[in-house]
């Protein structure tokens, strides 16, 4: 079972997915935490530090490559777990980032969104990108705007595939939040083998 988290900077994705984990062990079950980063807080700092930064579709360009291979190899580790695989981000971040640069989509990422394995849910996280900003500069690691993170708010709502979204509001704790995807974890699967999306 592989479950998609995605959101904007600052949602807590990363600290989620390690709950969620953390508490399907604690429960005697078996769990895989993957990222499928895309190495541009890596790319930020450096950038920041030789003072140089790389137009829009060469950075596109550069963080699609390494994204692109970290869901490949991610989706191959997965095909060998028997348990629970939470992926930290997948292609759908980098298709709403590409929207903020305003890059088309293209044929590559939706080609291989449709030929991979689906997951059983792609978990959005909910928060204001004020909240989101707020917790980026309390963590000190990132340089992200307001401005930046309210483009990327509003890109998620533009992608295709949003509506089927599984949405939870990620402004709570993070025990809160690992027990809200807890409960999207345990729900039963219908027919076609993916969970129903959460329209609230």
């Amino acid at each position: 079972m592989i479950i998609v988290l995605t959101g904007i900077d600052g949602s807590g994705k990363s600290t989620a997915a390690r709950a969620l984990v953390a508490a399907v062990k604690a429960g005697g079950g078996e769990a895989l935490l993957l990222n499928n980063h895309a190495g541009r807080r890596s790319m930020s700092v450096l950038g920041d530090r030789l003072g140089v930064r790389l137009p829009p579709r060469p950075a596109d360009a550069i963080e699609t490559t390494v994204r692109v291979w970290n869901v490949l190899v991610s989706h191959l580790r997965a095909s060998r777990h028997p348990g629970l695989v939470v992926m930290d981000r997948h292609l759908h971040c980098q298709l709403a980032l590409r929207d903020t640069k305003g890059i088309p989509q293209g044929r590559l990422l939706p080609w291989l969104l449709a030929a991979l394995p689906q997951p059983a849910a792609v978990v959005h996280l909910e928060v204001d990108p004020a909240t989101a900003h707020q917790r980026i500069l309390a963590r000190g690691a990132d340089n992200e705007t307001l401005e930046d993170l309210a483009a990327f708010h509003e890109a998620y709502r533009r992608l295709p595939g949003y509506g089927t979204f599984v949405k939870l509001d990620a402004a709570v704790t993070p025990q809160e939040l690992a027990q809200q995807l807890l409960a999207v974890v345990n729900r039963p699967l219908p027919a076609t083998g993916t969970l129903s999306p959460d329209r609230t």
